[in-house]
């Protein structure tokens, strides 16, 4: 799908336009403005600092003045810490990016400020904007890093447009043990058991077989776990019977 613009306003350093263009990439956007950056443009510490993300700097808007950033935007999210005495929504950056998914999808376009690093935008930058955009940080310290806030806004913007499992397991080149297969190896260590006489007094003996079989329902195994418990009883049974 089409995607929103982020719009960095006055920034001071080239190294921090580089990171954010970098942070930008690396959850899928592309589309950067840049207004009326201190030390000029193209800058030299952005492309060093951006590493593989240059294409965005190349391919950047470079404008004068914020209205000119946003000349074809149909709504526009500004990102502060600071209260401003403005009357405006206030979004998380995972609702914002959530609202500006929906409002693309309608065929809306959705532009994202973000100020400088000293002080961030000024009132009359956040003026122009429908809605703000804050972070919820320690009240004590709330100065982000402007690559930090374009790296947490694009990330809500993946999570807001990709799909993605809360939780996965990586096998490692193996499948889970089947029900058979953990069986057999219940069954391999309840005879080994048996002969060392582990199952000791009898009259405990059935419930400790079936305490240790639970203890093997209740392990989530591989085939691979499943034959190196295999392979740990009969190298113990072998070392025992050097042993004799």
């Amino acid at each position: 799908m089409q995607q929103p613009s982020f719009v960095l306003v006055r920034p001071q350093m080239g190294e921090n336009i580089g990171a954010a263009a970098r942070a930008m990439w690396n959850f899928g956007l592309d589309r950067m403005a840049i207004v009326d950056p201190r030390d000029g443009w193209p800058n030299q510490k952005a492309v060093a600092m951006a590493s593989g993300a240059g294409r965005l700097l190349d391919a950047a808007r470079l404008t004068d003045d914020v209205p000119e950033a946003l000349d074809a935007a149909t709504y526009v999210f500004a990102t502060t810490a600071r209260q401003r005495d403005l009357t405006k929504p206030v979004f998380t950056p995972e609702a914002a990016m959530a609202k500006a998914r929906d409002l693309i999808a309608q065929g809306g376009q959705v532009a994202v400020l973000f100020g400088p690093e000293r002080a961030g935008l000024e009132n009359h930058d956040i003026a122009r904007a429908n809605a703000i955009i804050s972070v919820p940080v320690n009240p004590e310290f709330p100065s982000l890093n402007l690559a930090q806030c374009v790296l947490l806004t694009a990330y809500e913007w993946r999570r807001a447009t990709e799909a993605h499992e809360a939780e996965a397991m990586e096998m490692a080149g193996t499948d889970w043990a089947t029900s058979l297969e953990i069986e057999k190896l219940a069954e391999h260590y309840e005879d080994r058991l048996e002969q060392a006489g582990f199952f000791f007094p009898a009259t405990k003996a059935a419930g400790m077989k079936i305490t240790l079989r639970n203890l093997w329902s209740r392990m989530p195994l591989t085939r691979a776990d499943v034959k190196i418990f295999h392979g740990m009883l009969r190298q113990m049974v072998r070392w025992k019977e050097r042993g004799d």
